[in-house]
C-alpha cells in the first residue's frame, strides 16, 4: 500500500533515531549490576508503544525483569496477533574486541553496529514502528497486542508465569515474532522450526586450595587438565556426541526432506572466508545447513580455571569450570537432556575430583506448520515486498518460550527473522543491517493484512 510506503520514507530518519536511542541503554540481563538499565529499557519500551498509538501499555512486574504490555483492539470479531520479543540484550564481553562501544551505535557501510541492533531491538523495534505506520494511515486490519520481555537471554522463567497467570489478556489467534535470520536479502527465508535449548555448567574440583605446580605437579590431579579430558571424550571421532541415551528420542528427517532442505542457497567457500577458517567442523555424514538446523550439538560456551591474569603464576588451580549449551531437536525434551548429561559427567569423573553439574535454563524445539494459514500470511508478506516468496528453513537457534506458546496459549507461532547469520550476534560487533531494518518495517503491516484477509475466507 502507497500511503504505508509514504508514511515510512517521511518518517525514516526518526524510526532510526529512536532506535539508537533503545540501542544506547545497556540492558544486560544477565548482569546484576546492570538492573537499572534494564528497568530503564523497559520504561523508554513502555513510552515508545504508547506514542505508537498501543491501549493499556504498562510494565508489568515479575519476580525477575519485567515485561511490557500493550495491545490495540479495534474489534473483537477480528483476528489478534500477539507480537513477541524482548529488549534485554547479552553481555558486551570481551570489551576489547569491539571496534566501537557496544552501547555506543556507530552506522558504518549502511549497518548499525552496537549489542542488540540486531537481537532483538532492532527486530522487535520494527513491529513497533509498522505498527506506528498503520496506526497514523488510520489501516490496522486486526488486532494487535504487543509482550516485549527483558529475560530472553537468560532462559525467560518469569515468562512463563506471567503467561499461565495472564492468559485471558494474552488471548489472540497467532504469535508472531522477529528473532531469527533469513538467508539474505536477496534469497529471503522463513523459519518452519527452532532447536531447544539445555545449558549447564560444570565444576572440577581438586585439592583443597590453589597448589604450587612445581612442588604439587605430577602427584596430584590438576582440575583443569581433567574438565578438559572429560569435555574432549563428548564427541567422538565422528564428532558424535557420546552421551548414553542423547540421541534416543532425535526426529529423523526423510530423505526428500533433507534434500529439500539442502537445496537453500548455500556457498561454503564464502561461509569460510566470512568466518575465518580453513575447514568446517561437525557431525560426519550430515551437511553444514543439516549440522545447525536438523541435528543436535553440544559446545562449550566459556571455560576457566587458575590464573588467567597477565605475566605468568605457576599454580595447580584448586578449580576449573565451564559452560556447556546443547542445541536440541524435534521430540528431545530438554530436562531429560539435562538429567543425561549430568549423570553421564558425574559417571566420567575419575576419583582424584570431585565434579558439581548445575542446569541453569533450558526450551524444547519448536516446528511451525508450514500449511498454517499465518505462515501463507507470512510467505504472502515476503513476496509482497521482496518480489520472491521466502524459501522455508530450520533455525538453528533457540527461543525456549515458544514451545511454551503453544502449550499454555493453544497458539502457533510464526518466526519472521530479518536478520542475518553474519550479524555477530552474542559476539562482539554485533550488527544489523539499515536495508534490513526498513525491510522489516515495510513487510510487517502486509503480514497483518494478509493474516485478516486471509481469516475472512
Amino acid at each position: 500500500m502507497q500511503v504505508w510506503k509514504d508514511y515510512q520514507t517521511k518518517n525514516k530518519e526518526r524510526f532510526l533515531e529512536e532506535l539508537l536511542a533503545l540501542l544506547r541503554i545497556p540492558s544486560v540481563s544477565a548482569d546484576s549490576r546492570f538492573n537499572k538499565d534494564v528497568a530503564d529499557c523497559a520504561e523508554a519500551v513502555k513510552q515508545r508503544l504508547i506514542e505508537a498509538g498501543a491501549d493499556n501499555v504498562e510494565v508489568c512486574p515479575t519476580a525477575g525483569h519485567p515485561i511490557v504490555y500493550g495491545e490495540k483492539i479495534i474489534d473483537a470479531a477480528l483476528p489478534t496477533v500477539l507480537v513477541y520479543g524482548h529488549y534485554d540484550v547479552q553481555p558486551a564481553d570481551p570489551l576489547e574486541l569491539w571496534d566501537s562501544g557496544p552501547f555506543e551505535p556507530v552506522i558504518k557501510d549502511e549497518k548499525i553496529y552496537a549489542r542488540g541492533s540486531a537481537d532483538d531491538k532492532g527486530q522487535f523495534y520494527m513491529h513497533v514502528k509498522a505498527f506506528e505506520t498503520m496506526m497514523n494511515t488510520n489501516s490496522v486490519p486486526c488486532n494487535i497486542k504487543f509482550m516485549i520481555e527483558g529475560e530472553e537471554e537468560v532462559g525467560s522463567a518469569n515468562l512463563g508465569i506471567f503467561i499461565k497467570e495472564n492468559k485471558e489478556r494474552l488471548k489472540a489467534d497467532v504469535v508472531l515474532i522477529s528473532d531469527t535470520s533469513m538467508l539474505s536479502l536477496e534469497n529471503p527465508s522463513l523459519d518452519t522450526g527452532l532447536r531447544g535449548l539445555s545449558y549447564m555448567e560444570v565444576e572440577v574440583t581438586g585439592p583443597n586450595r590453589d597448589l604450587h605446580s612445581g612442588v604439587y605437579g605430577g602427584a596430584v590431579a590438576n582440575p583443569a587438565t581433567i574438565l578438559c579430558q572429560m569435555i574432549a571424550s563428548l564427541h567422538d571421532e565422528n564428532n558424535h556426541i557420546t552421551i548414553p541415551g542423547f540421541y534416543d528420542n532425535v526426529q529423523e528427517l526423510s530423505k526428500e526432506d533433507r534434500a529439500a532442505l539442502n537445496a537453500a542457497p548455500f556457498d561454503e567457500a564464502d561461509y569460510k572466508k566470512d568466518l575465518g577458517v580453513d575447514e568446517l567442523w561437525g557431525e560426519k555424514g550430515y551437511s553444514s545447513i543439516e549440522r545447525t538446523g536438523i541435528r543436535p550439538t553440544l559446545e562449550v560456551n566459556g571455560i576457566w580455571g587458575g590464573y588467567t591474569g597477565e605475566g605468568s603464576k605457576t599454580v595447580l588451580p584448586s578449580k576449573a569450570h565451564a559452560k556447556i549449551s546443547m542445541r536440541l531437536v524435534p521430540n528431545q525434551d530438554w530436562i531429560q537432556i539435562s538429567d543425561l548429561f549430568k549423570a553421564h559427567f558425574e559417571k566420567i569423573a575419575p576419583k582424584s575430583v570431585k565434579v558439581k553439574v548445575t542446569a541453569h535454563h533450558g526450551g524444547s524445539p519448536y516446528v511451525t506448520p508450514t500449511d498454517h494459514v499465518a505462515f501463507k500470511a507470512a510467505s504472502e508478506a515476503i513476496k509482497e515486498t521482496f518480489g520472491k516468496s521466502p524459501i522455508p528453513v530450520r533455525g538453528g537457534g533457540s527461543i525456549p518460550i515458544v514451545a511454551l506458546f503453544e502449550k499454555e496459549l493453544g497458539l502457533k507461532t510464526i518466526l519472521m527473522g530479518f536478520g542475518l547469520d553474519s550479524d555477530n550476534l552474542h559476539s562482539p560487533n554485533e550488527k544489523y543491517g539499515l536495508a534490513n531494518y526498513y525491510k522489516g518495517i515495510e513487510t510487517i503491516p502486509y503480514f497483518h493484512k494478509f493474516f485478516a484477509e486471509m481469516n475472512k475466507k
